[in-house]
């Protein structure tokens, strides 16, 4: 498949201007909600966009950003320090909020969880949702998955303390793990996203009163339409209560002599403080892309970007199996270290795996991509292919150097996932309106 008309093909028409949802952007990148929104539809207007990169000079997102969709609305400073009242009232917040400390990168015993540097950002989410005098109708958030889990010590107690608190401000909550790859896209990337609906709006109301938690899961929720799935095993719901104010559910969720299992499984909603969660299997007939589908021209690569044949040997170590004796620094005991062997060159018949941020330079390594491209030669990825694994346009790194344009697209998302969500958003909003306008019209004909 052509790699043009998989991103414009895919996409199909615009929406119809009809009402316009206005959008604020948090943590905002290089824009990758706003990039998902767009294509979704032309009724999605971003009002506010946040983006500050702290102890760099540099701001390279965010001059990528206001390159590519003007500076109206922006701000590049630190989110902490903007009062809220100076955020444009909006329906729907996005951000992909800094995951650092619940990175795959990272283990669960190094991970810091909300008390890490990047972890308290989440409370200037929670400050602009509870300062608000409207508060927006709508919030559509991502983070690595292992958010889930975090941190080691209590299982699942940072995504626990976001629901509570998302439920405190009148939000009821609906969440699940992408793989963007099981839905055709040509990166296998998992990462959670997490939809909240205000009580105030059709959609809460619905969650809130939907009298089957799993056909809500599975059939009748925004997730269940834009990305359907069936639950995996014959495991049942599994509700709980996640019970205290914020500072008992950090010091007591799910804490345990022994080590603890996370009660949060990869699907689940969130009405008050109860949850029902379940683990779901990807349900996809469509067609699915590959990594030779992103691939440019050879003629179009750059030299720079083929393996030297000096460097040959050091990429296949870096990318084999391994097993040896390592001594702990810090206690000084000697443990085996392993690690199994990766597809060298990259398989051009599956999806890419996930880009890292360390994913630029000529530096061999285990977690850079190389393929063999239609010379026969061994290459790394370019600045454009990574962008198509995300989906965004061609050059919209463009105006950054080639190992920070790596590093910004192993920072993003996955466009085609929001794109997906806003347009099964949209429908939502419009069948809501419509009903709205169909009860006012009965209530006014019976008077």
């Amino acid at each position: 498949m052509a790699w043009c008309a998989f991103v414009c093909g895919s996409f199909g028409a615009v929406a119809k201007h009809r009402s316009s949802i206005r959008v604020a952007e948090l943590f905002a990148g290089v824009g990758g909600f706003r990039v998902g929104l767009g294509r979704a539809s032309d009724r999605f207007h971003v009002v506010f966009s946040n983006q500050w990169e702290p102890s760099t000079r540099r701001q390279d997102a965010s001059d990528i950003y206001v390159a590519r969709f003007g500076n109206e609305g922006h701000h590049n400073s630190d989110i902490a320090a903007l009062p809220t009242e100076e955020i444009p009232d909006h329906d729907l917040l996005v951000g992909g909020y800094p995951c650092q400390d619940y990175s795959v990168a990272r283990t669960l015993n190094q991970a810091a969880g909300l008390e890490g540097r990047k972890g308290v950002l989440w409370w200037q989410i929670h400050r602009i949702l509870k300062e608000k005098k409207q508060p927006p109708a709508y919030l559509m958030l991502e983070n690595v998955d292992r958010l889930l889990k975090s941190p080691a010590q209590q299982r699942g107690r940072d995504f626990a303390i976001m629901l509570a608190s998302l439920a405190d401000l009148g939000y009821a909550v609906e969440w699940r793990v992408i793989n963007a790859a099981d839905y055709g896209m040509p990166q296998r990337r998992r990462r959670v996203f997490f939809l909240g609906y205000h009580r105030r709006t059709t959609l809460g109301r619905a969650l809130l009163a939907a009298k089957d938690p799993l056909d809500w899961l599975l059939h009748d929720g925004v997730f269940a339409a834009a990305f359907p799935a069936d639950a995996k095993g014959p495991a049942p719901l599994k509700p709980f209560a996640i019970k205290g104010d914020l500072a008992e559910v950090s010091a007591r969720f799910n804490r345990s002599a022994g080590r603890s299992v996370s009660p949060f499984h990869n699907a689940g909603i969130l009405r008050g403080r109860e949850v029902w969660t379940l683990d779901t299997r990807p349900v996809f007939s469509g067609p699915f892309t590959c990594l030779a589908d992103v691939l440019q021209a050879p003629k179009e690569v750059p030299a720079s970007y083929a393996i030297p044949r000096a460097q040959l040997a050091q990429w296949k170590y870096l990318k084999g199996a391994k097993s040896a004796e390592r001594v702990n620094k810090a206690s000084g005991k000697a443990y085996r270290y392993s690690e199994g062997a990766m597809t060298f060159p990259d398989a051009l018949d599956r999806p890419a795996r996930t880009i890292v941020t360390g994913e630029g330079g000529a530096t061999p390594s285990r977690f850079k991509h190389v393929v063999k491209d239609q010379k026969g030669r061994l290459r790394r990825l370019t600045p454009v292919e990574l962008e198509r694994l995300n989906m965004f346009p061609d050059g919209h790194t463009d105006g950054a150097s080639a190992t920070r344009r790596a590093f910004l697209m192993g920072n993003a998302l996955v466009t085609g996932i929001v794109e997906r969500l806003g347009k099964e958003l949209l429908t939502r909003l419009d069948a809501g309106a419509t009903a709205a306008k169909v009860r006012t019209a009965r209530k006014a004909a019976r008077s």
